[in-house]
């Protein structure tokens, strides 16, 4: 009985599951914004993983060598590549359904 769980452990499909950013509803990485990873959906990936590390620095998706960088115009698009910063300190852009994706500290 012990061999047959620790068997079903180790052959379990999610033994072999890995998050990577942009999973899920995000659906999948659309390109680099210097270490930041651009969802599909227009959102920042909360990923401690650098997309430049990753994808190279002529990587699969289009990296570039900017990082995010902070505006005063009220458009500040994660596509863009441009971040708000909020009355209380806290760094945002605005995903293509208009809601707010922050950034890492």
């Amino acid at each position: 009985m012990v061999i047959a769980f620790v068997a079903s452990c180790i052959l379990s499909p999610s033994a072999f599951a890995t998050n990577t950013p942009c999973s899920g509803k995000k659906g999948g990485i659309d390109h680099c914004q210097g270490s930041a990873f651009i969802c599909r959906d227009g959102s920042v990936s909360a990923s401690k993983k650098s997309c430049e590390a990753e994808m190279g620095s002529i990587g699969l998706f289009g990296s570039s060598a900017t990082e995010m960088q902070p505006t005063t115009s009220p458009s500040c698009s994660c596509r863009s590549g441009s971040y708000c910063t909020g009355p209380r300190g806290g760094q945002y852009c605005m995903t293509d359904d208009g809601s707010k994706s922050y950034l890492r500290r």
